[in-house]
């Protein structure tokens, strides 16, 4: 894998810029953070180089004075809505991230129930959590949020809300997923630390789009394409040009609410800290980029990537033609096609030719490998074997698992287990893989080399089962599959 981010880099001077950013807030700040904390696989395609743990990494250097707050919505509590990619309810990732925060060492006491107005679901969710030891505290629904400023600014908005005691100088405020209410939570408890005399500050901590690349930069526009289901646009900060001369880059939503954030914070201290929503930012992604090239290029297969998950999300009735056509225009921005991708030309092609299932997977070097199904495999069985093997020097030609050890396993699947599909998935595959290495060189030789697989691309023609796409996503290979279900 090709690297054109400095991670080190970036653990350092973000950790340096938050505490800068602390110091002029007389020692108390809530740092709003956008995105995951860990897990941000999207920063680590985009940015090759970053580790999807890095945010995490770099607040473990503030760990001694920082506490985390995590925040849920009492409306996803009701709706049990999922984490698409863990596929747990958001009140079971709040139980998984505090763990998670924990085993870092950081301190987290405190979950806020937002957007309160007395479900019973989300009461029956804070009797849980205080089983726990944890505590919860509920904010409520402010009728007019957050246009309404003189409600919102009255003991009857944020001053009706539970106060959350904190202890620490750095307060980072956070959540499953987008839509929770951080920001509100973070502007409640300014406000409500104000009454008690503490003048405690705001920041923002997200990482995309990035702020001082360019408007149509693929980094920025891959955060488009990955948000095209909220319809968020990348735009230049006009308050930011207006005070400084100077072009930054944020979001229409950071942009409209600027001037209502404006009111609030003047409304709390009597005027406002930041002169733009882009002041409000800590992120120092963009002075951590080595090699550009490589950063815009691992962006547009992002953007075709994203591309071909709407197309898959539309196939299953999840999305309608919107979020298609919204990357579809971003196409002509970052000057590419969904035939940009070697490996799904390749996959075509080998489909075109065999008339069956077919995928390809471009390796790090640039050479492209296909597999077909086959009536004992798979394509994407398939393709991990053709690909270990041409990385092991292996004869193409040489079967590393023969069929007289595959069909007792397809009967197996079949017979008694009432499968439809004889043919081996890929984690079938590399379980027996797995145990033949035992006395077969060959085979271990093949295994050795899943680990160089990590960072291609690879393309199927077909929608993949969820046993498939996960192994993919083990073996950190980017996928991307044409809207067609098997048959």
């Amino acid at each position: 894998m090709k690297y054109g981010f400095d991670n080190e880099k970036y653990i350092r001077i973000q950790s340096e810029h938050i505490k800068e950013r602390i110091a002029k807030f007389s020692g108390k700040l809530y740092l709003e953070l956008g995105g995951k904390l860990f897990d941000d696989h999207h920063a680590s395609r985009v940015l090759p180089g970053f580790q999807p743990d890095s945010k995490l990494r770099m607040l473990q250097q503030l760990s001694d004075s920082a506490e985390i707050i995590i925040v849920i919505s009492a409306i996803d509590i009701e709706k049990n809505k999922i984490r698409e990619d863990l596929g747990i309810t958001y009140d079971e990732d709040v139980l998984r991230l505090r763990n998670e925060f924990q085993n870092r060492g950081f301190l987290v006491d405190n979950v806020v129930i937002t957007h309160y107005n007395g479900q019973s679901s989300a009461d029956a969710y804070r009797r849980r959590l205080e089983s726990m030891g944890i505590r919860a505290s509920y904010h409520y629904t402010i009728e007019g949020y957050p246009n309404n400023v003189a409600l919102i600014d009255s003991d009857e908005g944020f001053g009706k809300d539970d106060f959350v005691e904190t202890t620490r100088p750095l307060v980072i405020v956070t959540a499953p997923g987008p839509g929770s209410g951080k920001m509100a939570v973070c502007l409640s408890q300014l406000y409500n630390e104000h009454k008690r005399g503490t003048e405690a500050g705001y920041a923002k901590f997200e990482t995309f789009p990035v702020w001082n690349l360019p408007l149509n930069h693929p980094v920025n526009i891959a955060y488009e394409a990955a948000t095209a289901d909220l319809n968020d646009v990348n735009m230049i900060d006009p308050f930011h040009m207006e005070a400084y001369n100077e072009v930054a880059i944020n979001y229409n939503r950071d942009v409209e609410i600027f001037p209502v954030l404006n009111a609030i914070f003047e409304g709390i201290y009597g005027e406002c800290p930041y002169k733009s929503p882009t002041d409000m930012g800590v992120n120092m992604v963009g002075f951590c980029i080595s090699d550009n090239e490589e950063c815009c290029e691992a962006s547009r297969q992002e953007i075709v990537r994203r591309y071909y998950t709407a197309l898959g999300k539309m196939a299953d009735g999840a999305c309608n033609d919107t979020e298609v056509n919204k990357i579809q225009l971003l196409f002509k921005q970052a000057k590419i096609d969904a035939n940009y991708r070697k490996c799904t030309v390749a996959a075509k092609a080998r489909r075109d030719e065999s008339h069956v299932p077919s995928s390809a997977i471009e390796l790090e070097d640039g050479t492209i490998i296909t597999a077909a199904s086959s009536p004992l495999l798979g394509t994407c069985a398939s393709l991990l074997l053709n690909a270990t093997k041409h990385l092991a020097g292996i004869d193409h030609s040489l079967r590393l698992i023969s069929q007289d050890f595959i069909e007792p396993i397809q009967k197996t699947k079949t017979e008694y287990l009432g499968g439809h599909n004889p043919r081996l998935h890929t984690d079938e595959v590399l379980v027996a893989l797995s145990v033949l290495s035992l006395h077969d060189p060959n085979c271990r030789r093949a295994l050795a080399m899943l680990p160089q697989l990590r960072g291609c691309q690879a393309h199927t023609t077909v929608m993949l089962s969820e046993v498939d796409r996960k192994i993919f996503k083990k073996l950190g290979i980017g996928l991307t599959c044409d809207p067609v279900r098997k048959t």
